[in-house]
């Protein structure tokens, strides 16, 4: 069993998932290599080995559970204050602002596209991410008292990840506007 990390190797382990996020995002899991995340986080082999033993599986792994929480926390903290129909409208100008700052490099690409392949761990961890974010967004439509809202939740979610998946494919932001816009629609409608 490895020993808990100090706050300094902990904070290290931190810089080396977040450059290799960065990496993956840009240049796709096959081309980043231990090579190009080790001058990119200025630490040497014994460093990434040490942090993750299993090698590039490892940190690829630990990229997959940076990207996951992400995707979450780029939400936030309007995803947890959803409810009234304003909540919902900053919510949606977070999630816009945030894929027109990430344009095509966004950590749902990388944990669909990406990263998925790379270990068997990856679609569990992405499944749960995914049954979490819907969890979030039905607590929202729960408390703005729509009289479907699980079914609401799923097609807010829909929008987001369809939208994104054609931002993704095309580089326009307009599908995701258009496409969160219209299902939140209800949700907004009464103010």
């Amino acid at each position: 069993m490895s020993r808990p990390l100090t706050a300094k190797g902990a904070a290290t382990r931190e810089r080396i998932v977040s450059a290799a996020a960065t990496l993956v995002r840009a240049q796709g899991a096959q081309n980043t290599g231990l090579d190009d995340i080790r001058a990119s986080t200025a630490t040497s082999k014994s460093q990434l080995f040490h942090y993750f033993p299993g090698g590039r599986a490892d940190l690829l792994y630990a990229v997959a559970v940076h990207e996951a929480a992400l995707v979450i926390a780029d939400q936030q903290p309007e995803l947890d204050r959803l409810g009234p129909p304003p909540s919902w409208r900053a919510w949606r100008e977070t999630v816009v602002r945030k894929y027109r700052e990430q344009g095509r490099q966004c950590p749902l690409r990388s944990l669909t596209s990406q990263l998925a392949d790379s270990d068997p761990r990856v679609g569990p961890l992405v499944a749960s991410m995914v049954s979490d974010w819907h969890a979030l967004l039905l607590a929202g439509t729960t408390r703005a008292g729509a009289t479907a809202p699980d079914a609401l939740a799923t097609s807010v979610l829909a929008a987001v990840q369809g939208g994104a998946g054609l931002l993704i494919a095309t580089g326009e932001l307009g599908y995701l506007e258009t496409a969160v816009d219209l299902a939140i629609a209800p949700l907004v409608a009464a103010a």
